[in-house]
């Protein structure tokens, strides 16, 4: 059983992960809407680096294990799944859902990833939700309108196009989290998000070589770019699995909620963003109804171990 000190430990770095990608998310606005950097050209620039870093620090970690995950056909279907429709799916709706929108609603529709998956399992394995699933359902849907309303039902207060891409982004962050499955059960997650970091990457360069068309280089973007890249996959992910040591998945889970929280606040400090009481309702009850359903799945866990 994790010591008291442990688990407070791990909480700590798991909320600054949350810190981290909280930050990443802003400055994503910054890249996307001040410096109008185009997707492609931005997307092929993370995954490449971010992925080439990622595999280097993995191959000094595992050393002869990086090229496991292709030893098994279900492996490589796994990373390759996960590379194209999780992971390369995910940034590119959510830095559309950033660019025509805002950091912030972008975030509280990817927060809602959870519920998909639920969804998924109703729509194609035919598993019934429990009556927690539904109320977290009923209790999200009462939080995002009042996101993207603030208050008045008639009106949407972001573009129908950054909304579609939000949710584009809520659907594609549940596949990050189930297509990695089966090959994470059998290698280190680090080397699968490294590989799937890479091919995502070597996607996105065949579309849009991050060394063509290369927007004016400044000390801007140089530094918002490495910004996105560590703050943005490198250093929290490297938190969580220091943090997956200290303290049980469900607390940590937990601390998700920081990101949205964060990413609301910078966006108020940096772009001037202005919250109402609703929309700060809206993020809170998001935020509840999210752990409502892991509440609601744990006890049945722990039911059924009984």
């Amino acid at each position: 059983m994790e010591s008291h000190s442990n688990v407070t430990k791990g909480i700590i770095v798991a909320g600054f992960a949350s810190l981290s990608w909280g930050i990443s998310g802003t400055v994503l606005q910054l890249i996307s809407q001040n410096l109008a950097i185009p997707a492609t050209w931005m997307l092929s620039t993370r995954t490449f680096f971010t992925g080439a870093i990622l595999l280097l620090v993995c191959a000094g970690i595992y050393r002869g294990q990086i090229f496991d995950v292709f030893k098994t056909k279900e492996s490589l279907f796994s990373v390759l799944t996960y590379a194209i429709f999780g992971l390369g799916l995910n940034l590119l709706t959510f830095y559309y859902a950033v660019q025509t929108g805002n950091a912030s609603t972008a975030t509280i529709l990817q927060y809602l990833s959870p519920l998909f998956i639920v969804l998924g399992a109703v729509v194609f394995q035919h598993k019934w939700p429990m009556r927690t699933d539904i109320i977290a359902f009923v209790v999200a849907l009462i939080g995002v309108m009042l996101c993207i309303t603030r208050g008045d039902i008639a009106h949407l207060a972001v573009p129908t196009v950054s909304l579609l891409w939000g949710l584009g982004s809520g659907i594609t962050a549940a596949l990050y989290v189930v297509l990695p499955k089966k090959a994470a059960a059998k290698n280190p997650p680090l080397v699968v998000l490294g590989w799937g970091t890479m091919i995502a990457g070597i996607c996105f360069n065949l579309i849009h070589p991050f060394w063509t068309n290369t927007p004016e280089i400044s000390t801007t973007l140089v530094l918002s770019v490495s910004t996105v890249i560590l703050f943005g996959t490198i250093i929290p992910f490297a938190m969580l699995l220091y943090a997956s040591r200290l303290a049980p998945s469900d607390v940590i889970s937990i601390m998700d909620a920081l990101q949205p929280i964060v990413t609301s606040v910078l966006s108020v400090f940096f772009f001037h963003l202005k919250l109402n009481v609703f929309e700060i309702a809206g993020i809170l009850v998001v935020i509840a109804a999210i752990y409502i359903l892991q509440w609601g799945r744990r006890k049945t866990k722990e039911a059924e171990k009984l």
